[in-house]
């Protein structure tokens, strides 16, 4: 069972990523250390709310990368779909797509629906000791904000106590 500030599950993953090595390289979380890790993932490729989700990360990489943090997306899709299906329809995407036909990565964070045979949205905010801070899990049909994981990024980096709306450059709270 995942718990908050316990160490994420560890993994080498087969992975899409355009222009490195044809293609095709292999993602190892243990390479991500002293990165923050924003970790997503998605149902199947060639669907309708996942490329809205893979989108809106790429048009935010770069304020990912300004905070110290990494994107990686997961589905149980193998990598000749995910290049297939990001060379047709999602060429702005440069960061890594883990291929998991074979469901042990999404067993091991806990979003795989045997019955369907895919992974639910879930979405892993991972720290740079490889600790896990925030999980999230939501219903297919309703993508996730892109700019609420960034907000929640820069939350955690601040290491205090965030209020509701906190917004980076507001006070933490303070202790009575």
């Amino acid at each position: 069972m995942l718990r908050l500030d316990q160490p994420a599950p560890t993994f080498k993953q087969a992975a899409y990523q355009k222009g490195v090595d044809g293609d095709f390289t292999e993602i190892d979380l243990e390479d991500y250390k002293g990165k923050w890790v924003v970790l997503f993932f998605y149902p199947r490729d060639f669907t309708f709310v996942c490329p809205t989700e893979i989108q809106g990360f790429a048009k935010h990489e770069k304020a990912f990368e300004e905070v110290n943090t990494k994107i990686l997306a997961a589905s149980t899709d193998s990598v000749n779909s995910h290049k297939a299906w990001f060379e047709r329809d999602l060429q702005e995407v440069e960061y890594p797509i883990l291929a998991d036909p074979t469901q042990e990565l999404s067993r091991a964070y806990g979003v795989y629906n045997e019955e369907r045979g895919e992974s639910e949205r879930g979405l892993f905010i991972i720290d740079p000791e490889g600790n896990l801070r925030y999980l999230l899990f939501s219903d297919d049909n309703v993508g996730r904000s892109v700019e609420e994981t960034l907000r929640v990024v820069k939350a955690l980096q601040t290491g205090g106590k965030c209020p509701i709306d906190w917004q980076p450059g507001e006070a933490n709270l303070k202790p009575e």
